[in-house]
């Protein structure tokens, strides 16, 4: 039954919407009872979440599996299980240190009062999941919130129902819903979700549902984390071997069958290069994925209608004049109905959909450039992306690189591995999302910087205080010099 909201207004809630706000009323009063858990109980908090993943390993591969219609074992253990537990171990092994207070100078006029900073949790946490790493990109943002000291409610996506449900079981079996609450549901139940009066709101997915959760969040002014996506670009220098670049950009590109956020998304070659690079593209394409349609280590296209959308942005292409170099065996028969071959688009335009869209998909187009300034200048000239790829051995290029681009992070000289690298933020800037996790950055999203100054029993401060004096003067000059 449909109930009025709470605010006033005319507009009828779904059943499913006042069980969310429910939750989060619970989870709010729980927090406030029992206060920020203690160091151990984060421990304990986050090595429940570890074994509970690990005691599920075969279930969750199976899960990822049949969401994705096919997804290589060996890639839902490395990329989902192995980035998941990995957050985990990294959270417990340096938790005691991110939870200490930092010690912050103190002016002279100020001594001998101390300053500091606390790190306190904010509350309640709503974490919003993508589909194309969703396990990973569940808990790794949960496992972060717990050991900030939040509690959380989740959502994960409805495209990979099988996972959503092996996720929902898990957490219920491990946490308390005061503590911990999975929420599932359509992109209504989801529009619901985002509207509540979260304490932070951490969302993963595409740019255009990035900025609904944010105009949902903006309501009750909660504070945003937004991992996006955009166009990631590769820059390949004049003097970089052809071979390891082509492999190192074919594995980035089909990893997880392209549907990665840090995939590469177009590749700048220098002009003379083209043609060496997309032969050695499409040997290193036959050596990594032998048989695209029927090799088991290719993941598939999550749904029809994003292999659809795949497919007019290649014909979108092909009618405006690009050359569709089709690898993999694209013309043989498929035994996983929606595995995509790669496609290597040379000739690619500013007015083709591929040049203006987010691929996520195993579609690369090429661009060609003269002088590496002129690749820096294509870059610039394009909203910001999340990743930028930089195959490079000349330190001044290298340099040059990263002091004029600006993009969420770089990798240089190999693709999509830094988002592994749990001691470095990972997030996106501009257009490509906005705040960071991973890191002591990730710890700190999702926690209060509380400030605290702790005046002294005798102090400088008591003598300039009215009535002012000469002492007052002599400290102001002292100030003001």
């Amino acid at each position: 039954m449909n109930t009025t909201q709470e605010t006033g207004t005319d507009t009828p809630e779904t059943d499913a919407a006042v069980a969310m706000r429910a939750t989060l009323a619970k989870q709010r009063a729980a927090f406030l009872r029992e206060g920020p858990p203690p160091l151990q109980q984060r421990r304990r908090d986050l090595t429940k979440l570890k074994e509970a993943i690990l005691s599920r390993q075969d279930a969750f591969v199976a899960s990822l599996d049949a969401d994705f219609g096919h997804r290589a074992r060996q890639e839902s253990q490395m990329l989902d299980l192995g980035s998941g537990v990995g957050a985990i171990n990294y959270l417990h092994a340096n938790l005691r240190r991110f939870m200490r207070p930092e010690r912050r100078r103190v002016a002279a006029v100020f001594k001998p009062g101390s300053a500091e900073v606390l790190y306190q949790p904010l509350g309640v946490i709503g974490v919003v999941a993508p589909w194309n790493l969703p396990l990973s990109l569940s808990l790794t943002p949960l496992a972060t919130a717990l050991a900030a000291g939040n509690r959380v409610m989740l959502k994960p996506s409805e495209l990979t129902p099988a996972t959503a449900e092996l996720v929902t079981a898990m957490i219920d079996e491990i946490f308390d819903e005061e503590q911990v609450a999975v929420v599932n549901g359509d992109a209504e139940v989801g529009q619901a979700f985002a509207s509540l009066a979260f304490d932070h709101v951490f969302f993963t997915g595409s740019i255009p549902v990035g900025k609904a959760i944010m105009r949902a969040a903006s309501e009750n002014l909660v504070p945003t984390t937004l991992e996006l996506g955009g166009k990631s670009p590769v820059i390949v220098a004049d003097d970089f071997p052809l071979e390891t670049a082509a492999r190192r950009v074919a594995y980035g590109k089909c990893a997880n069958g392209g549907q990665i956020c840090t995939s590469p998304d177009y590749l700048l070659l220098p002009k003379a290069k083209v043609g060496a690079f997309a032969a050695s593209f499409r040997q290193q394409i036959e050596t990594l994925y032998p048989d695209v349609p029927e090799n088991p280590d290719f993941t598939a296209i999550v749904n029809d209608r994003h292999f659809q959308r795949l497919s007019r942005l290649v014909e979108d292409a092909r009618s405006k004049g690009a050359n569709v170099v089709e690898m993999g065996g694209a013309d043989s028969g498929r035994s996983h109905p929606r595995t995509f071959p790669p496609v290597m688009l040379l000739g690619v335009t500013e007015d083709m959909a591929v040049m203006q869209e987010e691929i996520f998909g195993p579609i690369l187009p090429v661009v060609v450039y003269d002088r590496i300034e002129d690749a820096v200048a294509y870059v610039n000239a394009r909203p910001r992306p999340l990743a930028l790829y930089f195959f490079g051995n000349d330190p001044e290029e290298q340099r040059l690189v990263l002091d004029r681009t600006t993009s969420g992070g770089v990798l240089i000289n190999d693709t999509i591995l830094h988002y592994a690298q749990d001691d470095l933020p990972f997030g996106g800037i501009g257009p490509s999302g906005m705040g960071s996790y991973h890191g002591i950055e990730g710890f700190r999203t999702m926690s209060h910087a509380k400030s605290v100054f702790r005046q002294a029993r005798f102090n400088l401060v008591d003598l300039i205080r009215p009535p002012f004096g000469g002492v007052f003067d002599f400290l102001m000059k002292f100030m003001l010099r």
